[in-house]
């Protein structure tokens, strides 16, 4: 066990972060299971103990009465320090057992950015970092979540990934490591291979064009599938969801209460990987979501549930969850909050039901400022849609209005960019119509945008990402044509998106940029205090790898992709399809008013996707 001291943990920033022992969490006798599974999050508690993923394979885990899952988060900068200083190894919480101690670490990958975090976490326990140089007695390294849909840049980091939903094929995983145990890894990872949604970088060989293109990528055994299929859960409403959440000790960054209402989603947004590779929809009951949320009220005392999903306004029976759940519990004082709402499925009454306890936040992503955009990213809303919710909310009560956008979107001009300016200033305009006597006063109209980043599985996975340049031009132009002083706007660096792009849609290449990048230093890519490009440039360099070639170049339809053999049930002529419409600013319909035939109603279910408002006929 390691010796974390009380003279460590008074010297650094949050010392709750690194103690554990938290009001929920599992504290099994390690002696007396069979299976030790540390859930690793590559970034700080406050992110991990956020997500949601995390907290449902936690509990899975840990309902096995054979295995004792603990947690293990990206130690801070200065804990770091003093943990290298005073060799200690990176433990999990629950035991402070060295990581190395450990039958399986299972990393979740949300964020292209946090894969040096990755690197140091298998480090700091003393555990090599290559796949390849890893022997019988460390530790079998497992990897999943969305970003996982391209593994091939940390081809070499992890064993085995996991394609798809985890909450099934995890405990198919650990049956096969019961009966594998005491022989070779090689031998259970031929035998974890044969499961659905089970990629084993390490019986694939990728050969490439003099282009640098790739040329083929093939299983290196005749037993070994070409095409890894996506795992999905069927069931969502049976589906096994925690009946209590671990209560951190300090503030996280989502500090509430989340409950999953539905995955997938039915709008199509061309830019969007979440809407093709958690296809289908699948709901939860109205039943079912009252039995957990009371369950998790009871059980962890907070006074906030968040509703989750892709896009909550489109749950099927939305007005009656926020009614049923605020008389519920307005007399407990537990608020509801909607985290990002679609401009065209807001409603007033939805405003004044979650308004009856408390205000929270109010989120709309419009994404695009001109209508054209809009179209061309088949996000499907109009410019009165936005501008008949923010004066609901106005008239509501609400002063604090957040908007999202993306510039450097694909078949977009200088006009649609400046689109976003004068959308939020039509949105203080909205404001001064409210008559004085039923507005709030404090105007706050806050504008953040994204530079754009073409990601696996959408339509834009074969567009280039704008160059660094080209991206300033347009923040300068949003800065210059905002007016109001009620209007705050906020950007991200686009050095951090070029790098993700570059990873987004990485080959094998870029796993020896990725180790030489962390051998100079590079961690917590993601926090702008700890961004280096200069040390990515050099590695990059020294490797021999041309960012340019990743995130700027357009990729023609026939040529490989590195994730070109993973099936994720949509078919790729749809995704070709959806380019060719939106270079016309073609609308593609929502699912819900019929079938797009985009492949997944073929692929993983009999019959139709959706049957009226009920998702759940899988």
């Amino acid at each position: 066990m390691n010796k974390i001291t009380d003279d460590i943990l008074y010297r650094v920033e949050k010392p709750a972060r690194y103690i554990g022992g938290e009001f929920n969490s599992y504290n099994k006798d390690k002696n007396k299971v069979d299976i030790r599974f540390a859930f690793c999050f590559p970034d700080v508690y406050e992110v991990g103990m956020s997500h949601l993923g995390t907290k449902i394979l936690y509990y899975v885990l840990n309902e096995r009465e054979d295995t004792f899952c603990e947690r293990a988060f990206a130690p801070w900068p200065d804990m770091e320090k003093l943990m290298r200083e005073n060799n200690i190894d990176l433990y999990a919480l629950e035991s402070k057992d060295s990581l190395k101690n450990f039958d399986f670490l299972g990393f979740t990958l949300q964020y292209e950015m946090s894969y040096t975090n990755i690197l140091n976490m298998l480090d700091m326990s003393g555990i090599p970092i290559r796949a390849s140089q890893r022997g019988e007695e460390y530790p079998i390294v497992m990897c999943g979540g969305p970003c996982a849909y391209n593994p091939e840049p940390l081809y070499d980091i992890a064993d085995f990934f996991v394609i798809g939903e985890g909450e099934e094929i995890i405990n198919e995983i650990l049956d096969i490591y019961k009966e594998y145990k005491g022989k070779t890894k090689k031998e259970f990872l031929r035998a974890v291979s044969k499961l659905q949604g089970i990629y084993v970088p390490s019986f694939y060989e990728v050969t490439y064009n003099e282009d640098k293109t790739i040329k083929e990528i093939k299983p290196v055994y005749q037993d070994v599938e070409t095409k890894v299929k996506k795992r999905i859960i069927t069931n969502l409403n049976e589906n096994i969801y925690p009946d209590k959440l671990i209560v951190p000790y300090t503030e996280i960054v989502h500090d509430r209460i989340m409950l999953e209402t539905f995955r997938g989603c039915t709008r199509g947004c061309r830019f969007c990987q979440a809407g093709m590779i958690y296809r289908p929809v699948r709901e939860k009951k109205l039943s079912k979501l009252m039995e957990q949320v009371d369950d998790l009220i009871k059980k962890t005392g907070y006074e906030e549930v968040s509703l989750t999903s892709l896009s909550i306004c489109d749950y099927s029976d939305i007005e009656n969850l926020i009614s049923s759940m605020v008389m519920k519990y307005k007399d407990e004082n537990v608020g509801i909050s909607l985290p990002s709402l679609r401009i065209d499925s807001f409603s007033v009454d939805l405003i004044k039901e979650i308004q009856k306890v408390r205000k929270t936040g109010l989120t709309f992503a419009p994404e695009a400022g001109s209508q054209r955009m809009r179209d061309v990213i088949n996000k499907g809303v109009t410019e009165e849609d936005l501008i008949k919710s923010v004066r609901s909310a106005f008239e509501s009560g609400w002063s604090t209005i957040k908007l999202y956008f993306m510039i450097g979107l694909p078949y977009e001009d200088m006009e649609d960019v400046k689109g976003i300016a004068y959308l939020a200033q039509k949105v203080v305009d909205e404001y001064f119509k409210v008559p004085k006597d039923v507005r709030n006063k404090g105007l706050k109209v806050t504008v953040s945008t994204s530079t754009f980043v073409p990601k696996p599985f959408t339509p834009f996975q074969w567009a280039p990402q704008d160059n660094m340049k080209t991206v300033r031009e347009k923040i300068n132009a949003i800065r210059s044509n905002i007016k109001s002083r009620a209007i705050t706007y906020n950007w991200h660096e686009s050095l951090v998106s070029y790098m993700e792009a570059i990873f987004a849609r990485g080959d094998r290449k870029l796993c020896d940029v990725l180790v030489a990048a962390f051998q100079k230093g590079a961690k917590f890519d993601g926090w702008s205090e700890y961004f280096d490009y200069g040390i990515w440039e050099e590695a990059m360099r020294e490797c021999g790898v041309d960012g340019e070639f990743y995130a700027y170049r357009e990729r023609s339809y026939n040529e490989i992709l590195p994730w070109d053999f993973i099936d994720i049930g949509v078919d790729k002529d749809f995704l070709i399809k959806e380019n060719e419409k939106a270079k016309t600013a073609s609308l593609t319909p929502d699912c819900r008013l019929g079938c797009t035939r985009c492949g997944v109603n073929v692929h993983f279910r009999e019959g139709r996707c959706f049957e009226g408002a009920v998702f759940n006929k899988i």
